[in-house]
């Protein structure tokens, strides 16, 4: 969940390094901290809470250096604190170690190292483990002497070493977290994701897990586990830079809400040809390999699990095919009825979901044929499945994930699709009547983007409740866990979703006068179970917030106030009804003075348990 840089080169290697944290301070910001080899000696600095506080500390302060390493904290083992912040140091200064993921067997090694080596721990964190261990087997050689100290390592990690004794070289690990390398004229560069070498680089080493890299300013060769040396293609991105820049909005994540109607755009007409059949990328399924399956899994973690259930809802729908959705973390501690007539489809934004990658590995040591719906071009979870399904959101940079999410589902969407009419159990009529509401999606999307005003003056009448409840049944129920989630993360308020039939079944015991519920009501088939659903709670003195189609107007006649809808298909609604939702979540939190694009305790991309 750490961000880490390094760099080797004739540049400036601080001011590269602490740019490259800033294009990273999504995966966390309790510190930060720099550690650089000038006149033979290293020199660490670090600084408890953003970026910008290393940057005033060490502001003024000669540098000037070829080699560093730097990284930003999301907080493990050992609260926020300049002491536990990285990077770490063996106890004559002469290695430094960043580190992103956690040494499960850190409390052995620490007490081995204390007891048989006499050190001294400065710091709470399993990280400061690492560079002790190093210094223990460091005999002249520093690639050596990590060799010799992962074999002690337990746990998931990504590291960097450099070492005072060694100022040309930069030695890098990559265990189950995931890390890149970039290729320079002249210097090169490791770091947790692509977004922090844009600015400098183009030519990108995609690194394998249990691979070693040792980077000197000219070369960069890589090993396995063996020690022997492999050879790797260049990966060349083709992103632009720009695109992980705010362009004039306050935030990421309302300019990233703004960008789903050509995100979703872009995932669904990229997949059709010209007689609108749907093309995944290459991945083919046939008939009969469709037929094969008996169960599909959808298995992801956060915002990318809700996204499977509603994947669920419309693959049984449209394919016939019986779907099991699990949170990630839970499947992979079980023990999963999974074997080769099984479809295993992963989701994650980053593709580096630690929960996710572990659940795919066990799912594919089960025989499962696995398809991942990701993001991130030549992420761990794309590079380790069977097929891959990309999203074509671009890069999000917010923790709040929003046009992930909704391209996510456009990818459930074609899925279902493709597979139904493959399969045969889904006409030409349903299918063009799907298809066209799909397409017809980004359009509606931009009129409710259009009327956000109206949203942010509903949001300055409900911004200072501490406590929400969101309700909804069918599609609904699922989105609005998403919808809750949203405003939980950004805002803070303590935000409960549940389907509305179970309201009786002991939550509206918590309803009381002026509770906050948010109704959601866009199917059809449905709506007037809904209504009575919002009768019950407004008579515990509820006030409710309806959402609705905009020819549902008699929702008025329940609900204190409403947000519509473009009018749609039933089963496409949730591609519309979560915009309203991630926009009042947005201005609530802004409304309440919430740092929205870095809410605290979390992270952008989840890699460790």
């Amino acid at each position: 969940m750490c961000g880490i840089v390094g760099y080797i080169g004739d540049g400036n290697a601080k001011d590269i390094i602490i740019d490259g944290l800033k294009k990273l301070e999504y995966r966390g910001y309790d510190s930060s901290g720099i550690a650089l080899c000038r006149d033979g000696k290293l020199m660490v600095r670090k600084k408890k809470g953003r970026i910008s506080n290393l940057e005033e500390y060490i502001a003024g302060e000669a540098m000037d250096s070829h080699l560093g390493i730097g990284h930003t904290r999301w907080a493990t083992h050992g609260a926020p604190s300049d002491l536990n912040a990285h990077p770490h140091t063996n106890m004559d200064g002469s290695i430094a170690v960043i580190h992103n993921g956690i040494i499960e067997n850190y409390v052995e090694l620490r007490e081995w190292l204390a007891k048989e080596h006499g050190v001294v721990f400065r710091s709470e964190t399993d990280t400061e483990v690492i560079a002790h261990l190093i210094s223990v087997f460091y005999e002249g050689d520093l690639t050596d002497a990590v060799y010799k100290a992962m074999e002690k390592m337990r746990g998931a990690y990504a590291i960097g070493v450099i070492c005072a004794h060694e100022p040309d070289k930069m030695v890098a690990v990559r265990k189950d977290s995931p890390l890149v390398v970039g290729l320079g004229d002249g210097c090169n560069f490791i770091a947790s994701d692509i977004p922090a070498l844009l600015k400098h680089v183009r030519q990108i080493y995609l690194i394998e897990n249990n691979e070693t890299v040792v980077l000197t300013k000219n070369d960069v060769k890589l090993y396995n586990a063996a020690r022997q040396e492999v050879k790797r293609e260049v990966f060349n991105v083709t992103w632009d830079a720009d695109a992980a820049e705010k362009e004039g909005y306050d935030h990421f994540m309302i300019k990233e809400i703004h960008e789903q109607p050509k995100g979703i755009r872009e995932t669904l007409t990229r997949r059709l040809d010209d007689e609108r059949n749907i093309k995944l990328d290459g991945i083919s399924m046939t008939k009969e390999e469709i037929e094969q399956f008996n169960k599909v899994y959808i298995v992801a973690c956060g915002t990318a699990y809700h996204a499977g259930l509603v994947g669920k809802y419309i693959i049984e729908k449209l394919a016939h095919i019986p779907v099991e959705v699990d949170i990630a973390s839970e499947f992979r501690y079980r023990d999963p009825f999974v074997d080769g007539k099984t479809l295993f489809i992963a989701i994650s934004q980053s593709g580096e979901t630690l929960d996710t990658l572990a659940a795919l590995r066990e799912a594919k040591r089960k025989g499962a044929r696995i398809l991942s719906v990701v993001n991130v071009v030549g992420s761990s979870v794309a590079r380790e499945s069977d097929d891959v399904f990309y999203t074509w959101a671009g890069p999000e940079i917010a923790v709040a994930s929003t046009k992930a999410y909704t391209t996510q589902l456009a990818c459930m969407y074609l899925l279902a699709l493709y597979m139904g009419k493959e399969k045969g159990v889904l006409d030409d009529l349903s299918y063009h009547r799907i298809l066209d509401e799909l397409l017809a999606v980004p359009d509606k999307l931009q009129t409710i983007l259009d009327n956000e005003k109206s949203i942010l003056e509903m949001a300055k009448t409900l911004y200072r409740r501490e406590q929400v409840f969101f309700i909804g049944r069918g599609l609904d129920s699922s989105v609005s866990y998403e919808g809750s989630l949203k405003l939980k993360e950004i805002s803070y308020i303590n935000s409960f979703a549940i389907a509305a039939g179970e309201l009786k079944h002991g939550t509206i015991a918590l309803i009381e006068q002026d509770t906050l519920v948010i109704a959601l009501a866009t199917q059809n088939f449905l709506f007037e179970k809904m209504l009575s659903n919002i009768q019950e709670v407004k008579a515990r003195g509820a006030y409710v917030v309806g959402l609705a189609k905009k020819n549902n107007t008699e929702i008025e006649k329940q609900a204190s106030q409403v947000i519509y809808i473009p009018e749609c298909a039933d089963e496409i609604t949730p591609l519309l009804s979560i915009v309203p939702l991630q926009i009042l979540a947005y201005y609530i939190a802004k409304l309440r003075g919430c740092d929205i694009d870095k809410p605290k305790n979390l992270a952008k991309s989840v890699t460790v348990e």
